[in-house]
């Protein structure tokens, strides 16, 4: 049986902290770039983010840079460190930053692959983003409204409050709850421009290019796109793949294909693949991996075996992805 928000006894789940803003184009190369010029002067890095310069530097209001902060922590662009002895939490450059930004692979987020990447950062294990692991991993319904959502999570958040995983005597307020549903679908979902909506309103988050989520009909009814993804890479499927294996199931050394589609936090999972696509993707990871990685059908269970899982590096398959994509384009 797939695992729940209710197993993972170790997880810091967290609600809000967008100040009800989807993550929008720009925002993230600003807070890396913000952060390495800290690194560099030797500023406390992060402190822009509490200084009333930030309003200047990142041209929008106090709360938008609140939610820049938390979308570059949420996406890996930033990483917090909590240090033993220290009250406030220090600011550093991700592993994901580094690679898109600092060293200048996709700095303004051309290639499909960095999209499905931010998108995996989100919503592949429960942290800075809970409702969007929990939307991917467990609500599982055909189609849905706004208030249907809400109500499976407001359910799901009691449960987690008698558990203890929100700490003691804490619970999640019914306004938070519609934010972060709101602020959820409009992170998938392009939104409409309308005469009474701001110009800043009607700007996409990068991730509607995804379709992950989409319009079901008439009115506010929406739907998961489950299926084939043909622009996500296969790199990022292994980069995807290795994480939860690392993450989960460091010691394991097979899975079966139905594992990988629908277990908690696996690749099937959080891209909504079906069965069929995850297994056509496991067949090319041989290849890819010069064999690191086999795929084998012949007792007919479809299973996925490591051969040498050790001496594969899922962050320098990536490099090697950007590499290769970028000498193609200049060619």
């Amino acid at each position: 049986m797939a695992r729940s928000l209710l197993d993972i006894a170790d997880a810091r789940l967290q609600f809000a902290g967008h100040e009800t803003f989807p993550l929008r184009y720009g925002w993230l190369k600003k807070a890396y770039d913000a952060v390495s010029n800290e690194i560099e002067s030797g500023v406390p890095a992060g402190t822009i983010f509490n200084d009333d310069a930030s309003i200047s530097l990142f041209g929008v209001g106090r709360n938008m840079v609140i939610s820049i902060r938390h979308w570059a922590l949420a996406t890996d662009i930033l990483a917090a460190e909590d240090r033993p002895g220290e009250r406030a939490t220090r600011i550093a450059k991700g592993r994901l930053g580094e690679l898109l930004f600092g060293d200048a692979l996709d700095p303004y987020l051309e290639h499909p692959g960095s999209l499905w990447l931010l998108h995996w950062m989100l919503a592949s294990k429960p942290g800075r983003a809970t409702v969007w692991h929990w939307a991917f991993n467990e609500f599982h319904e055909p189609s849905f409204d706004r208030e249907l959502m809400r109500r499976r999570l407001q359910r799901r958040c009691d449960e987690l409050s008698e558990a203890r995983r929100l700490g003691k005597d804490r619970s999640i307020s019914d306004i938070t709850i519609r934010r972060d549903v709101e602020c959820l679908i409009r992170t998938y979902v392009a939104t409409a421009g309308g005469a009474r909506r701001a110009p800043e309103d009607n700007i996409e988050s990068p991730l509607a290019e995804l379709s992950l989520i989409q319009k079901a009909g008439i009115g506010e009814v929406y739907r998961f796109r489950r299926g084939p993804k043909s622009s996500l890479p296969d790199e990022v499927f292994l980069f995807s793949l290795l994480d939860f294996w690392n993450t989960y199931f460091r010691g394991r050394r097979s899975f079966s294909v139905d594992f990988l589609t629908f277990e908690r936090g696996s690749p099937g999972q959080v891209f909504l693949l079906d069965e069929e696509t995850v297994a056509e993707r496991l067949v090319r990871l041989d290849a890819l991996t010069e064999g690191a990685l086999r795929w084998d059908e012949s007792s007919g269970m479809r299973q996925l075996y490591a051969h040498d899982l050790d001496r594969l590096d899922m962050w320098q398959s990536l490099r090697s992805m950007y590499l290769r994509d970028m000498a193609a384009a200049a060619a």
